[in-house]
């Protein structure tokens, strides 16, 4: 697995290398946002850890414009911002996690491995299709009556989840578990703000909504999904 780091705090940067060198990742390191953008442009890697404070151009922004041109890669944001609106902003930007400095290594270690685990899983999966609806987990595209709509990477994942579970009521702590690998329920209603979100994209004013609220106990999206 080749990893980039995009961190302006050479401590950081050196640890975080030393550390991932010795469980077997290729690491490359660059110092600020301007050259980070253009090193993950210019070569392949399976995952970006970013800071979220750099210079010339911030981690967000690095990761917007990644998102935008629709580049496969991983992104852990990494950040000393640790509100709740932080964390929301991150994710809805674009991030497949965040993680708040100060961090152990070894939960950065874990929230790789939970990245790698979700993406193999997403590579075995054919095109998935729920009426108009149409998402291609390999290219990550989603398209309704052929044309295309632009989900951000969380929300891509809570609706192809719901979709591999087609015809099945999922429940918002499961939801928690498998898109935003959470054990618990942070008390934020983020699954019920994303789904908001997705309907947002996916649904037709004034026609019922294709994702199906069951009370009580979370969410379905109707009928069977093929592959």
């Amino acid at each position: 697995m080749k990893i980039l780091i995009v961190e302006d705090d050479r401590r950081i940067a050196s640890f975080l290398e030393r550390g991932l060198v010795a469980e077997g990742y290729q690491v490359s390191i660059e110092q600020d946002g301007r050259d980070g953008l253009e090193r993950a442009r210019t070569d392949s890697f399976d995952l970006i850890i970013l800071d979220r404070m750099l210079p010339y151009v911030d981690g967000m922004e690095v990761c917007r414009i990644l998102r935008e041109e629709r580049r496969p890669v991983l992104i852990l944001m990494l950040t000393a911002k640790d509100s709740l609106q932080d964390k929301v902003e991150g994710l809805k930007g674009g991030a497949d996690d965040y993680l708040t400095k100060p961090f152990a290594f070894d939960e950065l270690l874990a929230r790789i491995y939970a990245l790698r685990r979700r993406r193999t899983d997403i590579d075995h999966e054919g095109v998935l299709r729920i009426g108009p609806l149409v998402l291609d987990p390999q290219s990550r595209r989603v398209a309704k009556d052929e044309k295309p709509i632009s989900l951000t990477v969380r929300e891509f994942e809570l609706l192809r989840y719901l979709m591999v579970n087609a015809g099945k009521v999922v429940s918002r702590q499961r939801l928690l578990n498998s898109v935003w690998e959470y054990g618990y329920d942070p008390g934020t209603k983020i699954v019920d703000v994303y789904v908001r979100y997705v309907r947002a994209k996916i649904d037709e004013p004034g026609l019922p909504s294709l994702i199906e609220t069951v009370r009580g106990v979370g969410y379905m999206i109707g009928g069977e999904a093929s592959a």
